[in-house]
């Protein structure tokens, strides 16, 4: 038979586990500190400590002008993509109705981020015509293909090492073109250009920004493989999602072949269904399509199958570091237009360290003002509010700071605000538990039994008050951009660190407490004195009336068991009190 752990031993292994939480959020900050580049401070957002504004302006053919909608989609994309690396309270804006600014914390931007602004180019698919070399990666349907899907032998996924397509010398265009897939594309003059292209000039060529109707010659990014591209056939914008992932055989076993899962939108699905239905009947580099990111090619895959559910996959020499590269490019890649860096310049702080002083400044007193408070309703029960807050304040402080180490958080004067109003919020939790024992305490009960009965009655409520705390935090974090995103942290994590708070701190200390003279008595300064709370009422009407003390005790008492009565009590109460008088 399994022995019933006492309140006390209960309360003890709690503080357990809150210290060994402190202690490893306070090791693991120190290991970053010491081998990772991390700090004991947390790092501060633009309004605070300043960054580096860069500037893209549009790369358009003459006469083409830049469209509103074409602005905002780029904003939200470059967006996702400064999201993606970890980078917090960014801020990106059009200026001037044409150009996108997007302005970074901190005065150094490491290269990944940098290269995934920079790299703001318009993504498209499009048929290769003729190719210098054969593929080595494959597109198929998500699930494995079925046999009769396998591509025959001729059509090997793997590099021959020499040319397969090279374009005839002589091509004879004696018709118009039918399809993007067409021979009838290639020109005297396209030949004559292809022969003469240079993959070392594929930045000078204009490639990035051809004509979507037109065909294209360009290279690989590697500079190595040279294409001769048919026009634009499926745009980067209709893929609504792209991720890296090991690839499952036949039988549906994972394997440890890398590979890129591809979803397009209903659109995209309808257009890539069309391109594969055709470039699957084809042979040689007829049979593949390049994926074109600002002028080069990414990945250009053999067509294994026809795909009309808007499901591809792609497959060939990945690791899982190329696999994941390639995901994010076609996943935040498809800009509508392309853009180039038109300045990067340090920008100082928009408020600065006295506006930080004064947000913090306002923390210290409102805690301040809790204690204050706490102290003058609770007395010295109080004191365990305070040393509540502190314990939430350090397990909040070493959270952030990881988080500002780990991934890329940066605190705002926003996320300084939620960290201020949660005081409120924390303090909230204690207020309920107090008062449920307080309660308890006019039922009858002894302070220990108070403590317990009142907590059961407090943690439902608690939870839900919490719950109803973090969701809206959840929201506003998902629906809102900017600033408003770093107020919705804060104030989703020192809820939840509330509510840790509570179980392993506040709960414990109360029932340690309880157990001692000056609590366990209802010392008149403890906070948890009977006689300070008036009548205790046992039911039916009647209350017990406390004894001990004269005048103010006697009349509080007296005044709650009026206040405690029911309506029927009441009626009753004033018919005995006529049949009383009736007598007299």
């Amino acid at each position: 038979m399994a022995v019933r752990q006492t309140p006390v031993k209960k309360a003890w292994r709690s503080l357990g586990w809150l210290i060994a939480l402190i202690v490893g959020l306070f090791a693991l900050n120190l290991g970053g500190v010491l081998w990772a580049g991390g700090t004991w401070t947390p790092k501060l957002a633009l309004d605070l400590e300043g960054g580096t504004q860069i500037i893209l302006a549009p790369k358009l053919e003459s006469g083409q002008e830049v469209k509103p909608e074409q602005l905002d989609q780029a904003v939200a994309i470059i967006r996702q993509r400064i999201d993606a690396s970890g980078v917090s309270e960014a801020e990106i804006n059009t200026q001037g109705g044409k150009n996108v600014v997007v302005s970074i914390p901190g005065t150094k931007i490491d290269d990944e981020t940098r290269n995934r602004i920079e790299s703001s180019a318009k993504l498209e698919f499009r048929p290769v015509i003729a190719a210098t070399s054969s593929a080595n990666t494959v597109v198929q349907p998500s699930e494995s293909p079925s046999p009769t899907d396998a591509p025959d032998e001729e059509s090997s996924d793997e590099p021959t090492g020499e040319p397969s397509s090279e374009p005839s010398s002589e091509p004879t265009p004696t018709v118009t073109p039918t399809d993007a897939s067409d021979d009838a594309w290639i020109t005297p003059a396209l030949q004559d250009q292809f022969n003469a292209f240079d993959c070392k000039n594929i930045e000078s060529s204009g490639a990035n920004v051809a004509p979507t109707d037109e065909p294209l010659i360009t290279c690989d990014v590697n500079g190595i493989e040279k294409y001769i591209l048919g026009p634009v056939e499926v745009s980067g914008e209709t893929i609504s999602d792209a991720s890296a992932g090991l690839i499952p055989n036949a039988q549906g076993a994972t394997t440890n072949e890398w590979g890129v899962n591809l979803v397009f939108n209903a659109e995209g699905a309808k257009e890539f269904g069309k391109v594969t239905t055709r470039l699957y009947g084809l042979t040689d580099n007829k049979n593949r399509f390049a994926i074109v990111l600002d002028g080069s090619v990414i990945s250009a895959p053999t067509t294994r199958a026809v795909i009309t559910d808007g499901k591809a996959q792609i497959s060939g020499n990945f690791t899982q570091q190329s696999a994941k590269v390639l995901a994010d490019q076609l996943k935040f890649g498809a800009l509508p237009i392309g853009f180039e860096v038109q300045s990067s310049e340090t920008i100082s702080a928009t408020l600065g360290t006295s506006q930080l002083q004064s947000g913090l400044l306002a923390g210290i007193l409102g805690l301040i003002l809790v204690m204050i408070y706490t102290m003058f309703q609770y007395r010295a029960l109080g004191s365990v509010t305070i040393a509540s807050l502190v314990v939430a304040g350090i397990m909040t402080y070493l959270v952030i700071t990881i988080l500002s180490w780990r991934e890329g958080y940066r605190l705002s004067l926003a996320g300084v605000a939620g960290l201020i109003v949660a005081i409120g919020f924390t303090a909230d939790s204690f207020i309920i538990y107090f008062e449920r024992v307080r309660d308890e305490l006019r039922e009858g009960r002894v302070i220990v039994s108070a403590v317990e009965a009142g907590w059961k009655r407090a943690l439902k409520t608690v939870y839900a008050a919490k719950g109803t705390n973090l969701l809206a935090a959840i929201v506003l974090f998902i629906v809102a951009v900017g600033n408003v995103r770093g107020f919705a942290l804060t104030l989703g994590i020192t809820t939840i660190i509330d509510v840790i708070i509570v179980i392993l701190f506040t709960h414990p200390m109360l029932q340690l407490l309880a157990r001692t003279k000056f609590f366990g008595d209802g010392h008149p300064l403890s906070g948890l004195d009977p006689m300070a709370h008036g009548a205790v009422y046992r039911g039916a009407g009647e209350f017990r009336v406390i004894k001990e003390g004269k005048g103010k005790s006697a009349l509080s008492s007296s005044k709650e068991a009026a206040r405690r009565q029911t309506i029927a009590e009441r009626k009753a109460a004033e018919a005995a009190e006529l049949a009383a008088k009736g007598k007299k």
